[in-house]
């Protein structure tokens, strides 16, 4: 395997790694040993996992690791998994691949706990919640991908320009050395990577979030969260409605309407 941990050590000082260069690298790597290796990939949302995938299922095998309990409200989280799932459904069919999904407890208050430790509620975007934030999702596709015997854990994170990427990235690379699966590197920004998701998520009629998902990023972006969550719940509804029309079954909240 590709000693990521080596690389970065003989970085001296405050020098940026070039993480996309190093997954090509790495990508070379499988290639010469003729190998598809096994990736569990955390996704915060569809829009970046679509170059994403895109990208990496030309050489790997990916599942999608929806591991983000940090979104709120409950009816966003719902909203995003359910457009996360239907996007891998969608680029399965399309392109004839077979990324799987996987999809880990909601459970906000894991979160909260953190924020609340920590004293993190304050902290401005990018700061040190984000870091907290970052750190707990790695360590949970981490522990998933060891528990199911990935060779590769990794993020679709550093697809958006909002997020550090090298911070992400030293993140991954320590935390994989609490398990026994191995840290993908990455910056799937790069090679115009931020501007194909957006033709992407055009062609696969995707919806793009306007906040990141948590309270606090919402709060300070002024984000109408009663309105958010109006149109995810209507979301939701009009999804179960047309699922029960395809089986032919009537929606339990149609039947209560008409009562």
């Amino acid at each position: 395997m590709y000693n990521l941990t080596e690389i970065t050590d003989k970085m001296a000082g405050n020098q940026k790694i070039n993480y996309d260069r190093v997954l090509k690298k790495m990508i070379a790597m499988w290639e010469q040993q003729e190998v598809r290796p096994t990736i569990l990939l955390h996704s915060c949302c569809a829009p970046c996992s679509t170059y994403t995938l895109e990208y990496l299922t030309e050489y790997a095998d990916v599942t999608i690791y929806f591991a983000n309990s940090n979104i709120h409200p409950r009816s966003e989280y719902q909203r995003r998994a359910l457009v996360q799932q239907q996007f891998v459904t969608d680029f399965n069919e399309k392109t004839g691949k077979q990324v799987g999904f996987l999809e880990a407890p909601y459970e906000p208050n894991q979160f909260m706990k953190i924020v609340q430790e920590k004293g993190l509620s304050d902290e401005p975007e990018g700061g040190k919640r984000c870091t907290s934030c970052f750190q707990l999702r790695l360590d949970l596709v981490a522990e998933k991908a060891q528990e199911l015997s990935y060779d590769y854990f990794g993020s679709a994170l550093t697809l958006s320009p909002k997020k550090n990427s090298q911070l992400i990235n030293t993140l991954g690379i320590d935390i994989q050395k609490f398990y026994k699966t191995n840290y993908l590197p990455g910056d799937f920004k790069k090679n115009n990577g931020y501007k194909r998701s957006i033709e992407l998520c055009k062609e696969y009629d995707i919806y793009r979030q306007c906040y990141c998902g948590c309270l606090f990023a919402a709060q300070k972006q002024g984000v109408d969260l009663k309105q958010m969550n109006k149109d995810a719940t209507s979301f939701l509804a009009n999804r179960e409605s047309s699922l029960a029309d395809e089986e032919g079954v009537v929606p339990f909240s149609k039947k209560v309407g008409n009562q």
